[in-house]
C-alpha cells in the first residue's frame, strides 16, 4: 500500500522529469492478468500493454494467471519482487472482497496501486423483445413474482451479484440468482430465454444492444456513461445503488517511488493518447484514470462498504 510519505511525494515525482531518470526500465516488464485470455480484462490489458511499450521503451508481456475468482493472479502479483518489472491488473470487487469472504494469501496492503484505468458501471439488461420495457416494469414484475424472477450474473460475490443484492435492499424486492462462469454465458442464456434478466457491466452488452438483441433498463454508475446516454442511472430513478467494476494497475508493495512515478506517468500518457481512446471506444471501455493516491482512497472506501455489507448480509450461496 502507498505510504503517506509516498502519496505526498508522488505529485512532485510525476511533475519532475529528473525523477524519471532515476528509474528507466532496461528489460521487459511482466503484466499479470488474474483472468483468462480473451476476457474483458485480458483484452484491455493487451491493448494497454502495447501503448505502455511505446512510453517505457521496453516490451510489456501479458501473463494470464486465472483461477479462484482472481485469487491466483492477485497472489502471484503480491508475492513478486517489488522492483518495478512486475505489474498487474487488479479488479473490483474481487481485490477487496476476497479477503472479506475468506483468507486468501493477499490483502490490499500487499499492493502498491499505480492507477485506475477503467470503471465499467453495472447494468440491468433484458432481451430487446422482453415484456419488461423499463425499470419500473422490472420492479413490478419482481413484486408480482417474489423470489422467482431469475437474473444471471458472472458469479457469487461478483459486482453483478452484489449490485442486485443492494437493489433488493433498496427496493424491498427479491429476485432469483442464477450464477454463470462468465459474461458470455450470461448473455447466451439471456438471449436464448433461459433467464429473463441479466446483471452485467454496461460495456459487456453494448455489442448485443447495437445488434438489436438486448436492451439496458438502467445503469449503475454515479452518472450516465457517455456511450449510453439514453440509459438512466439507478440514482436518477431514486435508488442510491452505485456498482461496477474498476480495473486498474498495481505492483507489489515496496516498489521504489521512482518506478511508481514512471509507470504511473506511462499509464497517464496511454489513457490520454487519442489512438488509445479510439480503440477504447471500439472495445466499449469506460475510461476513468485515477492516480495512485486517489485510487487507493477509492478502494479503501469500497472495502469499508463491502465489510459493512458482509456483516449484515454475507453473500455466500
Amino acid at each position: 500500500m502507498i505510504s503517506r510519505r509516498t502519496a505526498l511525494a508522488l505529485p512532485a515525482l510525476l511533475a519532475t522529469r529528473p525523477a524519471f531518470a532515476q528509474w528507466q526500465p532496461d528489460h521487459a516488464l511482466t503484466m499479470i492478468v488474474a483472468y483468462a485470455a480473451g476476457g474483458g480484462t485480458d483484452v484491455a490489458a493487451r491493448t494497454i500493454a502495447r501503448f505502455m511499450e511505446r512510453e517505457l521503451g521496453q516490451p510489456v508481456v501479458v501473463v494470464n494467471r486465472a483461477g479462484a475468482g482472481g485469487e491466483i493472479g492477485f497472489t502471484e502479483l503480491a508475492r513478486a519482487r517489488p522492483d518495478g518489472y512486475t505489474i498487474g491488473f487488479v479488479n473490483t470487487p474481487a481485490i477487496v472482497t476476497l479477503p472479506i469472504e475468506r483468507r486468501p494469501r493477499f490483502t490490499l496492503n500487499d499492493f502498491t496501486l499505480i492507477a485506475n484505468i477503467v470503471d465499467d458501471p453495472g447494468g440491468l439488461w433484458v432481451r430487446a423483445d422482453s415484456d419488461i420495457t423499463d425499470f419500473p416494469g422490472l420492479l413490478a414484475a419482481a413484486r408480482q413474482r417474489p423470489g422467482q424472477l431469475g437474473y444471471g450474473t458472472t458469479g457469487v460475490g461478483s459486482d453483478d451479484h452484489l449490485a442486485v443484492l443492494a437493489l433488493e435492499r433498496a427496493t424491498g424486492t427479491q429476485f432469483l440468482h442464477v450464477p454463470f462462469g462468465g459474461s458470455a454465458q450470461v448473455k447466451q442464456n439471456l438471449i436464448s430465454r433461459a433467464i429473463p434478466i441479466a446483471s452485467m457491466n454496461m460495456a459487456e452488452g453494448m455489442t448485443e444492444m447495437a445488434q438489436g438483441l438486448l436492451r439496458p433498463l438502467a445503469q449503475m454508475g454515479a452518472t450516465r456513461w457517455s456511450e449510453a446516454p439514453g440509459v438512466p442511472t439507478l440514482k436518477e430513478l431514486g435508488f442510491d445503488v452505485i456498482e461496477g467494476s474498476m480495473r486498474g494497475m498495481a505492483a507489489p508493495a515496496g516498489i521504489p517511488p521512482e518506478a511508481l512515478a514512471r509507470i504511473s506517468a506511462a499509464l497517464r500518457a496511454t489513457v490520454d493518447n487519442p489512438d488509445f481512446q479510439q480503440i477504447a471506444r471500439r472495445q466499449s471501455l469506460p475510461l476513468r484514470f485515477l492516480p495512485p493516491a486517489e485510487y487507493l482512497r477509492e478502494l479503501v472506501a469500497l472495502r469499508t462498504g463491502y465489510e459493512a455489507l458482509w456483516a449484515r448480509h454475507p453473500w455466500r450461496e
